[in-house]
């Protein structure tokens, strides 16, 4: 296996990993807060809203766009890592 092939392997490993782990957080904050744990969390209210309604309506949304926001974030980091930020 050549080094560029090496290098293009890790890359793609680190890739999935992260896109793993931040896909996780937004299922526990989708199906998490929104479904398992609505009665727990609809003893609390935001703007007159039960919490549980609240992520399981916007919530899960705020908290996706974020996610797309750390995954730029992440991969110009993982680009300039293992050098294809051209």
């Amino acid at each position: 296996m050549s080094e560029k092939q090496k290098k293009a392997t890790a890359y793609w490993k680190e890739n999935i990993r992260y896109l793993f782990i931040l896909m996780a957080i937004w299922f526990m904050v989708s199906f998490g807060a929104g479904i398992l744990f609505k009665e727990s969390l609809d003893t609390i209210k935001i703007g007159g809203f039960k919490l549980g309604f609240w992520f399981a309506q916007q919530g899960s949304i705020y908290v996706f766009v974020i996610l797309i926001f750390v995954y730029v974030r992440l991969m110009n980091k993982l680009d300039k890592k293992y050098g294809y930020d051209e």
